[in-house]
């Protein structure tokens, strides 16, 4: 993200659902400011923390909905989210905003993950995120990325894609989920339709299951409004 950004120094940037704040750390040192905004006032007071702790100074910190930033029109030369959007209610609305409070020329880069465009596969594989966590929504597939992306006006310049191998117990450890809904999720692993077993590809050797989970990063621009003839 942040080669294919690219950003100057006196840029202004808007990372989205900042989390822990490890986006914002890596733009930072190379931009005016950053603002890391999050829906929840508990995770902007971690990222400060850890920003702060960091010696970070140029990143400030916004309680903010994804679909209805609280920012001006064309505010920000940057604008980032890496993996939040699949928690969103409506991430059509996410890219629209994004659209609205980057300036003409501006950029946006999305990172979250992606599922098959087959129907029955990207089905069964939110449903085990769902269970996972329950504040899941939903994960795309890059088409409808694409879509979105092009609905609210911006041009996709680049699409790229990540497969990170997960280990089954780190995975469900990081959400605090009982016994039984472990159980229910190796269930569910087991009878994956055929389109999501080939893109999870589980594999268990020894009561250890792995498996694999697929990225989309889209990068788009917003246009610049073309001079008028005299």
């Amino acid at each position: 993200m942040l080669a294919l950004a690219a950003p100057e120094r006196d840029w202004r940037v808007l990372d989205v659902a900042t989390g822990g704040g490890h986006t914002a750390l890596a733009l930072a040192p190379h931009v005016r400011e950053v603002v890391a905004s999050d829906l929840t006032p508990e995770m902007l007071v971690a990222a400060e923390r850890f920003l702060r702790g960091k010696g970070v100074t140029n990143v400030v910190f916004r309680e903010a909905d994804a679909c209805a930033l609280p920012f001006a029109d064309h505010a920000f030369d940057l604008v980032t989210c890496r993996i939040a959007p699949h928690h969103f209610p409506d991430a059509s609305r996410f890219v629209e905003e994004c659209a609205r409070v980057v300036r003409p020329g501006g950029t946006v880069i999305v990172i979250d993950n992606v599922t098959p465009e087959d129907a029955e596969a990207s089905a069964a594989i939110n449903e085990i995120e769902r269970v996972r966590d329950p504040s899941h929504r939903r994960a795309y597939d890059e088409r409808e990325w694409v879509r979105f992306f092009r609905q609210a006006g911006l041009v996709v310049e680049r699409v790229e894609h990540f497969r990170k191998q997960r280990d089954f117990d780190v995975w469900a450890d990081m959400q605090e989920i009982s016994a039984a809904v472990r159980d229910r999720l190796r269930g569910l692993f087991r009878a994956l339709p055929p389109g999501a077993k080939t893109a999870l590809a589980p594999e268990e050797r020894e009561g250890r299951l792995t498996f694999s989970l697929d990225e989309v990063l889209i990068l788009a621009r917003s246009p610049t409004p073309r001079a008028s003839r005299p």
